[in-house]
């Protein structure tokens, strides 16, 4: 039976040994010194198998990588497992990949598993290229708009200047036309200069170069400034627009303009959507470590499908004629801003009966 037993022993071996030597990966054990004392499977093409016998697993590893082998194996030793890839010396333009296992033995040998890794190294290669280059693209893009904005900015701030001066006849009377004409230019000036202010304020923030002004304030400084800004435009339109404010000052550490800014935005937003006789209402709170500012509106609304789009630059939702209105950077304005604080913004709309924006900033100061 002994024999027997031996016998069947030795087979279950074996088994396991054809077993080892029929898997597309190299398996090694290591003892202390790294040296393999024995080798299953087929080795990567850049892994020959004898010198890891005679010189150690170091040997065949790139000078470079070896700090990060070493301490992968120690990795192993101490934690039970560990993952590195590193380049063979013999075929620098390859990748191995090595799992590390430490043998219950109570000894300090490993088990090891090489695999070839060029392709996948090669595939994240070519995705880091493209992903760099993306991001160059789009920085080149940022840089480029910086620069056109600045430049358009000081001839139509002119134009602005010289269409008000008509205007308002500070040099003498006009006829009726020309005062048309010139209160029309006036006013199609101070748009593309609302629309060339945010394209330079979106540039600046993709391109890192916006930095925030943080002061403490009363919020509701920022608030009631945005509001007196859209008041005209909101009686122009029939729309009524009402505040809900903390009698008391509600003081935040934030960047002031910024956060005009971002009230302006909302608030244009909310009366540009708004038909004849609605209502755009602005209030601000402290909710726990958070500034909540929400504007709503009961305006057109929102379809359901459009408003993940929204707060991306130059998305825009709605009909053509909606489309119009807006240049699609405001609300992605908004949400850069917002997320310069480490706050958020959150769109919740019904097609038809409003739109409620709300802006959440952790910047309340401290007591």
């Amino acid at each position: 039976r002994a024999a027997r037993r031996m016998e069947v022993a030795e087979a279950d071996v074996a088994g396991v040994e054809t077993l080892l030597a029929g898997q597309p990966a190299l398996t090694l054990a290591l003892n202390q010194d790294l040296r393999a004392l024995a080798a299953y499977g087929a080795a990567p093409a850049a892994l020959p198998v004898e010198p890891l016998f005679k010189e150690g697993l170091l040997s065949a590893v790139d000078p470079a990588d070896r700090p990060a082998v070493l301490d992968a194996l120690a990795r192993a030793r101490s934690l039970g497992e560990a993952q590195v890839r590193f380049t063979p010396r013999l075929a620098l333009d390859r990748r191995i990949l090595l799992t590390a296992r430490r043998m219950d033995d109570g000894g300090s040998r490993l088990i090891v598993q090489a695999l070839d890794a060029t392709l996948q190294y090669a595939r994240e290669a070519e995705l880091d290229a493209a992903r760099m280059e993306a991001e160059a693209q789009s920085a080149g893009k940022s840089r480029f708009l910086a620069h056109m904005s600045h430049e358009l900015r000081t001839p139509l701030n002119a134009v602005i200047g010289f269409s008000d001066a008509m205007r308002q006849e500070l040099f003498g009377p006009v006829p009726a036309r020309y005062a048309d004409y010139a209160r029309s230019i006036h006013e199609a000036g101070g748009h593309l200069l609302d629309l060339i202010n945010d394209v330079l304020d979106v540039s600046r923030i993709e391109a890192d170069r916006y930095e925030l002004a943080l002061e403490p304030f009363d919020a509701r400084e920022a608030v009631t400034a945005g509001l007196a800004l859209v008041r005209l435009q909101a009686e122009d339109k029939g729309v009524s627009l009402n505040a809900v404010l903390p009698p008391e000052p509600l003081m935040i550490r934030a960047d002031r303009r910024a956060l005009k800014q971002m009230t302006l935005n909302l608030l244009s937003n909310a009366v540009k959507f708004t038909p004849a006789g609605g209502t755009v209402t602005a209030s601000a709170q402290a909710a726990g470590t958070m500034l909540e500012l929400i504007v709503a509106d009961t305006g057109v609304g929102i379809a359901r499908a459009d408003l993940a789009r929204l707060g991306r630059p130059y998305e825009q939702a709605g009909e053509a004629e909606q489309k119009a209105k807006g240049s699609g950077l405001g609300l992605a304005l908004v949400r850069a801003l917002a997320e310069l604080h480490g706050g958020t913004l959150s769109l919740d709309s019904t097609l038809g009966e409003g739109t409620a924006a709300a802006l959440r900033l952790p910047v309340l100061a401290e007591a």
